[in-house]
């Protein structure tokens, strides 16, 4: 119980969340998904923000945000000075580590035919299906162990049951 709380309350610095996001993140099968749905979240509200006419630099404070993870927020936010000195969107995006190459180049083009929003949105519908096929795959792994771990439990409470019967047996029967 002590352990929990002191890592919420470490959770909670600005160091502590951005140590266990940075781990998070590089985390074989658990970083893919978690980068994934941190890009998704921030295509789809930067999609629907600039849809709506809210400004660039607003927009991508606003969408840096909502990603979930430290990690992709600091690249968000180093992006989004640079598009402040006068870059476009995708030249600054490209050179962060947590942002998909793909995405970069896909806003690229979006930039460039001034579809940006809908592109944006593309982008979301496919890391959310993404995301969703990797769920899928990770919870069908699970449940075999699940049923091993389960079964396992289950035989050493019927073993924790019967022994004593079985050793009250034997002891009354001996005399």
């Amino acid at each position: 119980f002590v352990l929990v709380v002191l890592f919420i309350n470490w959770y909670r610095t600005e160091a502590g969340r951005a140590t266990f996001d940075s781990i998070i993140i590089e985390v074989p099968v658990m970083g893919d998904m978690v980068q994934k749905g941190a890009v998704a979240r921030f295509t789809r509200t930067l999609a629907t923000l600039l849809g709506s006419g809210v400004g660039i630099m607003e927009a991508m404070e606003i969408a840096s945000k909502v990603v979930g993870n430290n990690c992709v927020e600091m690249a968000l936010i180093r992006a989004r000075d640079a598009i402040a000195e006068g870059k476009s969107i995708s030249v600054p995006l490209a050179k962060e580590k947590y942002i998909p190459p793909m995405v970069t180049q896909m806003m690229g083009v979006g930039e460039q035919t001034g579809n940006l929003d809908q592109m944006l949105n593309k982008i979301a519908d496919f890391y959310e299906d993404e995301v969703d096929v990797a769920v899928g795959a990770l919870t069908s792994m699970m449940e075999p162990m699940l049923m091993v771990v389960l079964g396992g439990i289950i035989a050493i409470l019927v073993v924790a049951m019967y022994l004593p019967i079985f050793n009250m047996a034997g002891a009354v029967g001996g005399q």
